[in-house]
């Protein structure tokens, strides 16, 4: 039998990442045949991912990376089982060096067919699968191009980048600052003028039959009943709504019997809490709509202004 030394196993180790005590059996079994072993490992990932494949894997690491003149960002998510094994040092340096790789694809599949270190991504993956006994495998993933792009994790959890249109001195702070507000509030588009009406009106009427619904089970308890919406987006806001809301602000004045001479003080914020209260659908899926989380006296908006740039793109991973 061939002589086992810790230098065999940790090279093992380190070609694998497996454990000193796998690396030590699987030399054991192997005879000391470094290759053999190293099949032996990535045959006891594939049972284990086989015995595995049905189990949910909704934790694990979300990670990014953002070449070096700042043009391009990956983002993806490592998946696992456990929230143990998802802030193991080991699983985060796997996928740290799993995203500085995807950058350089377009999309999930041609990654995981792509080479580490002799095999395939889609193989590491079984292989660290035996390694570490969970189910293991990419989630999310997202590449962003764009003349300047940069990025925010959340404590391993979101990943977010977000890209502009012309690099400037303090893109940094911008690009982490959107990103941020990507991974925190989410988005699915730029603008409310990027929604297509059908799609308004089909998530008005979504809304408006769930707030029915719990409306009629609110009145058979006796509670106060939610108000059903008229509008959810800027885009159904138009001249005539406003000047409706303006009209119904002065008879709500005049009703209150607030004096005339005070009324146009009144009325532009009573309009502001109209347009917020019947804006719903663009505070939550249109990013530059929506409050700023670092400051919502203003919109995403109002604060990218103050770069004099714009936001070309976003992207966004999470876990769960």
């Amino acid at each position: 039998m061939a002589t086992i030394t810790a230098a065999d196993v940790n090279k093992l180790r380190q070609t694998t990442g497996a454990g000193m005590m796998d690396c030590k059996k699987a030399l054991v079994e192997a005879e000391g045949d470094f290759d053999k072993a190293i099949q032996n490992l990535r045959e006891k990932g594939q049972k284990v991912a086989a015995n595995r494949s049905d189990r949910e894997s909704s934790e694990g690491a979300a990670v990014s990376f953002v070449n070096a003149d700042k043009t391009k960002g990956a983002i993806i998510t490592l998946n696992c089982e456990t929230d143990f094994v998802g802030k193991n040092e080991t699983f985060v340096t796997l996928a740290k060096q799993l995203v500085e790789r995807a950058i350089n694809f377009s999309s999930k599949e041609e990654f995981l067919a792509s080479d580490f270190n002799g095999i395939t991504v889609a193989e590491k993956l079984i292989e660290q699968t035996g390694v570490i006994g969970e189910k293991i495998e990419i989630g999310g993933f997202e590449i962003l191009e764009g003349a300047y792009v940069g990025s925010y994790v959340h404590v391993n959890k979101i990943a977010a980048l977000t890209a502009i249109s012309a690099p400037i001195s303090n893109g940094d702070v911008l690009t982490k600052d959107i990103s941020m507000q990507v991974a925190s509030m989410g988005a699915d588009t730029l603008s409310y003028k990027d929604f297509d009406p059908a799609f308004v009106a089909s998530e008005l009427a979504a809304r408006i039959a769930i707030i029915e619904k719990e409306n009629e089970e609110a009145k058979r308890l006796g509670k106060t009943l939610k108000n059903v919406p008229k509008y959810i987006s800027f885009s159904q806001l138009t001249e005539e709504v406003i000047k409706q809301a303006e009209e119904d602000a002065k008879a709500e004045l005049k009703a209150e019997g607030k004096p005339e001479q005070i009324w146009d003080k009144i009325i532009p914020g009573k309009i502001q809490r109209f347009i917020s209260d019947n804006t719903t659908l663009d505070q939550e899926k249109a990013l530059l709509d929506q409050n700023f989380i670092k400051d919502d006296s203003k919109k995403v908006s109002d604060y990218v202004k103050g770069f004099n740039v714009e936001i070309t793109g976003f992207k966004r991973v999470a876990l769960g």
